[in-house]
């Protein structure tokens, strides 16, 4: 056994693909970042597709730089893991080729779903109120859109699986993927080979070893998808301890042994480690929706932000400080795509005045993605009858010290960063060093290998004014405007 142990992770974001070596103390001995080129495309406005074999060629691409840069730490490596966004699937024919591009969970078409729902079921979905989010759920769902609309494409199917699958059938043979990797709306009779968290998918096969650099054999360890695995990164393993992801699409998660509904009636998620589940709320467009802003609102701010060579939401968080607390009493509710337990939900701003500016807008996106996940997480302790006592946080938005400072204000809550922003990576390597062996269990991984940076304490006074203006106006807009929402449904046929 080495005496420095390495994980290789294989980390697949939204916007692009990351390897690196992590050792036992959670340092990243070395890591290679390969941006899409493009991050995906559109037949139609409001699709988003990737062929599956893209990720592949940006995935070894990474990997043969990293066998070039760092062949003599190839001795240490005592697995590697696969993880993956969320609910993006992949049609193989009888050989598990891909028939299509992958569709993409930031697509919005909808299906018709014209198949009849049993009527005993009616009823009873009716009766819960689940009904708009059963009809949404079935829209949303890309296999049935592609029996609809690509017959011959859905004859030829033989498996529907996640990204992440499929990048495990590439490096070992094996088509198999974790529970935590098979997060989304897959038919279960075109499922992989189910393998648990800790166990081994299979082995690097030696085509794919010689064509990358990498050692022959090397196991390939089941952990599970990005936010699952950002999750145990960021050392939140009991109830008490919320996980906050501001990434493209922004979630709260809990982690807890027992199985709890974080809304009423939707599913907990399997954690990346045996044992625990994922009590999860997304905003579906989180702070994809500071992009979009930048692009609406503020585009000439793009050439200072290549001069100053800073991303532009960092120009823009300059942007925080001048305005106050509530944005002048603009309040943001983020539906910019609407979620699971809301379906018909839109993105709304009310208040607006003339003292109003777009600076007061950006605020208001930034207090408004934190109300949303406010609410989340009060779901979440409502139905596992436990309070969290603090949260951490990840995630491109978590590199603004204005933005985690606004968020401890508005949660009431000390939020803390750890030692590296790549903490889905570090958390698929405390979930693969658990599996191997090399600690006795998944606490005393993150004992060793994740570390607080920066703890940001809530302004108590600034929080409760939050708490009013949370209270009095944000949790009142939802149910105020829904009428409205389902007539623009209609109307637009949306």
């Amino acid at each position: 056994m080495s005496n420095n142990p390495l994980v290789l992770t294989l980390d697949f974001g939204t916007q692009s693909v990351r390897t690196a070596l992590i050792n036992k103390s959670g340092e990243i001995v070395y890591l290679s970042k390969k941006a899409y080129k493009p991050i995906s495309f559109a037949l139609k406005t409001g699709y988003a597709e990737q062929y599956a074999d893209f990720y592949w060629d940006n995935l070894v691409e990474c990997l043969k730089k990293l066998s070039k840069e760092c062949v003599e730490n190839f001795n240490d490596i005592v697995g590697m893991t696969v993880t993956t966004f969320r609910d993006s699937a992949v049609l193989l024919d009888e050989n598990n080729k891909p028939l299509r591009p992958v569709i993409l969970w930031m697509d919005q078409r909808l299906a018709e779903a014209r198949e009849k729902i049993p009527a005993l079921h009616k009823f009873a979905f009716n009766l819960v109120g689940m009904m708009d989010t059963v009809n949404m759920n079935r829209t949303r769902t890309m296999a049935h859109w592609i029996k609809e609309n690509e017959p011959e494409i859905w004859a030829k199917t033989k498996k529907y699986v996640n990204i992440s699958t499929y990048i495990n059938y590439r490096l070992t043979g094996e088509l198999a993927d974790s529970p935590g990797g098979l997060t989304g709306h897959y038919p279960q009779s075109m499922l992989p080979r189910v393998v648990k968290p800790g166990e081994v998918i299979g082995c690097l096969t030696d085509e794919i070893a010689k064509e990358c650099g990498l050692p022959k054999g090397l196991k390939l360890i089941a952990t599970g998808s990005d936010k699952g695995c950002e999750t145990i990164g960021l050392g939140c393993l009991t109830p008490d301890i919320g996980a906050l992801s501001y990434g493209t699409a922004c979630t709260i998660e809990v982690s807890n042994p027992k199985y709890h509904e974080p809304e009423p009636f939707l599913p907990a998620y399997a954690a990346a480690v045996p044992g625990l589940y994922n009590l999860d709320v997304q905003i579906y467009r989180g702070y994809w929706m500071l992009r979009w802003f930048a692009s609406e609102f503020a585009s000439e701010l793009e050439k200072e932000a290549k001069e100053k060579e800073k991303p532009i939401e960092a120009i823009l968080d300059q942007w925080l400080n001048d305005v106050p607390v509530g944005s002048d009493g603009l309040i943001l509710q983020p539906y910019w795509g609407p979620g699971l337990a809301r379906p018909l939900a839109k993105g709304a701003i009310v208040g607006f005045s003339s003292v109003h500016t777009r600076k007061h807008i950006y605020r208001a996106i930034v207090e408004g993605i934190a109300f949303a996940l406010r609410e989340g997480l009060e779901s979440i302790q409502k139905s596992q009858k436990q309070k969290v006592k603090s949260l951490r946080i990840s995630g491109g938005g978590s590199l603004s010290d204005e933005i985690c400072q606004i968020t401890a204000d508005i949660f009431g809550l000390e939020i803390a960063r750890v030692q590296t922003i790549e903490s889905t990576s570090l958390g698929a390597a405390v979930a693969t060093f658990t599996a191997v062996g090399e600690f006795k269990d998944v606490h005393d991984a993150v004992a060793h290998m994740t570390n607080i940076s920066n703890v940001f304490k809530p302004n108590m006074e600034n929080h409760k004014r939050y708490d009013q203006i949370y209270k009095e106006i944000y949790l009142k807009i939802y149910p105020r405007l829904n009428p409205l929402n389902r007539l623009i449904n209609k109307l637009f046929k949306r």
